[in-house]
């Protein structure tokens, strides 16, 4: 049997990994400025996370959601407490896609309403609902469309409020990433998601917060939607949540109510995988990795400003787009080959810096190092 041929890959083979250092089968070192799209959150096998995962597998690895799991309360504490979002309530799932795809669900359970506002430029997944939501008609089956899902122009204020005014009582939920990952690393601005909240507010409507790779702390703040200082009914999660291991979760409004067979899962909310999210919050807050996140971005996207060839360079904390000109197309490639540093890219050229949340100053400087010799010969 072969592999489903459905993934373009760099022909290196990571074997060993430790913080954000990884190597391949030959011995050669890279550093990892990507993270495996957003994941690795505190570092490579981390000696706190592989502690708590080794601990919790010589207990008891996994039984379903039909006895109590007192690490699923353990985890919603925890979560709500550095979330800042203590009465909010937490449904666990495994990925990214699953959490939007419960999120938009459960956004018409509550109302009763089908229609959904999404952005171009979006990603939310691949699974029905969160695909369709998603924009780029490449990934969307035929059996995925609907006429439910409504795009809008991102940080359009007037084209969002027209909508309202004119389909208000139908929209279900608005979904927005704070800041789009795939998209190309575009901002939404803190206008913008203010009046979100206040739309869907005054009619009836879920503001659903896709913080699948803009949260976990990546920007500063837990979730990036914070910054403009709103709440969201629902925040989707995912990624660095498990540090690798997969794992996914909704944070709930307490104005939304649960019943029992609404929501399900088998493997959500497994032992392995509460334990591997308790560890990273542990690390996360015994390490302040969020400020570490905010100070180390702010110094990255400080001197990349400086570089004269760069078009643009937009995020916050560590979720940062390098937005370059065609003829610099080949950089990112050039930094892995001739460099040795993973990054990630944004089509058609933007290279998206995704890293572990405690990088040091002394990685960002051997990257923007790197970047500028690689600028220099092209």
């Amino acid at each position: 049997m072969n592999l489903f041929d459905v993934y373009p890959i760099n022909p290196v083979e990571i074997a060993k990994a430790a913080g954000s250092t990884v190597w391949d089968a030959n011995g050669n070192e890279y550093l990892d400025l990507y993270g495996g799209h957003a994941v690795i959150s505190i570092g490579h096998t981390h000696p706190h996370y592989v502690k708590r995962i080794a601990e919790q597998l010589n207990r008891i690895g996994f039984y379903s959601n039909s006895v109590e799991i007192p690490l699923q309360v353990q985890l919603a504490s925890a979560l709500g407490s550095m979330s800042g979002k203590d009465d909010y309530q937490l449904f666990l799932c495994n990925s990214g896609a699953e959490a939007n795809e419960n999120a938009l669900k459960l956004a018409s359970f509550h109302n009763g309403r089908k229609k959904v506002i999404a952005f171009h430029g979006s990603f939310h997944g691949r699974t029905s609902l969160a695909v369709a939501a998603t924009d780029n008609p490449k990934i969307v089956a035929p059996v995925n469309q609907t006429a439910n899902v409504i795009f809008l122009p991102h940080n359009d204020v007037e084209a969002l409020e027209q909508v309202f005014r004119e389909q208000g009582e139908e929209v279900s939920s608005v979904i927005i990433e704070g800041i789009q990952g795939v998209g190309g690393v575009r901002v939404a601005s803190d206008e913008f998601l203010r009046k979100i909240r206040e739309l869907t507010t005054a009619y009836g409507a879920l503001f659903i917060a896709d913080a699948v790779q803009c949260g976990y702390g990546r920007t500063g703040r837990f979730y990036s939607h914070d910054h403009a200082g709103v709440s969201a009914d629902i925040y989707s999660m995912a990624k660095g949540m498990g540090n690798g291991f997969p794992i996914g979760a909704i944070s709930i409004s307490p104005a939304v109510k649960p019943s029992y067979g609404m929501l399900g899962t088998t493997f959500g909310g497994n032992h392995l995988a509460c334990a591997a999210a308790l560890a990273v919050l542990e690390v996360m807050g015994e390490e302040m990795l969020m400020q570490n996140a905010a100070e180390v971005g702010a110094y990255i996207i400080g001197e990349l400003q400086h570089f004269d060839r760069i078009r643009e360079v937009r995020g916050k904390g560590l979720m940062i787009g390098i937005d370059l000109p065609d003829e610099l197309a080949a950089v990112k490639k050039n930094l892995l080959v001739k460099n040795r540093i993973f990054t990630g890219e944004s089509k058609p050229n933007v290279i998206r810096l995704l890293p572990a949340l405690n990088i040091s100053k002394r990685h960002a400087d051997r990257f923007l190092e790197a970047l500028e010799e690689r600028l220099k010969e092209l």
